[in-house]
């Protein structure tokens, strides 16, 4: 299951790629520029949060495993 931070950068990163094109179409390097960096700033919030959401689940094992254990 996707965490906020996952899925607000995978909406950044189609932001982006949406003025990335508009940009081209338009001739618009200054729209284009912006989309490139948007989509590059929520590709990685998105790794970010699947970082913690991985971490997490890694948590949640290791305890299981402790708890199982005992």
């Amino acid at each position: 299951m996707w965490n906020k931070g996952e899925i607000k950068g995978k909406g950044k990163q189609i932001e982006g790629a949406i003025k990335d094109k508009a940009g081209k179409l338009i001739g618009n390097p200054n729209l284009e520029a912006e989309g490139k960096s948007e989509r590059v700033t929520g590709k990685v919030q998105q790794t970010f949060g699947k970082a913690r959401r991985k971490s997490a689940e890694a948590v949640v094992t290791a305890a299981k495993a402790i708890a199982g254990k005992l």
